[in-house]
């Protein structure tokens, strides 16, 4: 098959996989899931859209065509940020209070980092740490800290430390599992200084925010463990 037909149909997969996500989602909140759990099952689910990338031909410049949900997620969230209903699927799976705004801050810059990720580092193993620390240390850590947290503590925004344990359990497991799908190994060493400072980085994160400072602080211990 050729390379630019491949990558297109790789793409096509990957966006119905997002969208997926979403709709199901949306269907589980009518059925009273509680949205913050929504919202982070799509956050961890769309933030492992890089599963597709070893389908993807790399021979072509249509490799890129990977970021295709998150690029059409970017432009969607733009446009729901400011104009959305209350009732809009995206509002009630992706936010916390159903305030279209948000949709302005924590799910966009999510979809900016998948951008990044997806060009400027397809395949760096950094990328695939900062996912697996953003989408599954991040998505699963407020679910635990709230259902278990029983020692709160507050920088910028309350967290508990079983929230922050959490977040290292999972990130770990997420970097160690999109390491070796897409690599085929797994340093140990930088996976596991990576999450530490992005766990104290996450615990110290601005609300919202952390979305931007997980993985860039990731991709700064990657680039100086070099």
């Amino acid at each position: 098959m050729a390379p630019v037909l491949r990558n297109i149909i790789v793409a096509s997969l990957s966006i119905i996989y997002v969208f997926t996500v979403v709709g199901v989602m949306d269907f589980f909140v009518k059925k009273g899931l509680p949205p913050e759990i929504s919202r982070k099952i799509v956050h961890i689910a769309a933030g492992s859209w890089l599963i597709f990338w070893p389908l993807f031909d790399l021979s072509s410049w249509t490799k890129y065509l990977n970021i295709c949900p998150a690029l059409i997620w970017t432009i969607l969230l733009l446009i729901k940020g400011f104009s959305a209903k209350e009732d809009d699927r995206a509002v009630k799976t992706m936010t916390r209070t159903g305030d279209r705004s948000e949709l302005l801050r924590g799910p966009l810059y999510f979809t900016l980092v998948m951008n990044v990720m997806g060009t400027l580092f397809l395949y760096s193993p950094g990328a695939l740490i900062s996912m697996g620390l953003l989408s599954w240390g991040d998505g699963l850590a407020p679910i635990f800290g709230k259902r278990f947290g029983k020692h709160p503590y507050k920088i910028f925004t309350e967290k508990t430390v079983e929230g922050s344990i959490a977040f290292v359990f999972f990130g770990l497991l997420g970097s160690v599992l999109f390491c070796y799908l897409l690599l085929g190994r797994i340093d140990f060493q930088i996976i596991g200084i990576s999450t530490i400072v992005a766990a104290v980085v996450e615990g110290c994160s601005p609300k919202d925010w952390d979305n931007i400072l997980i993985p860039v602080s990731t991709m700064l211990v990657y680039y100086f463990y070099l």
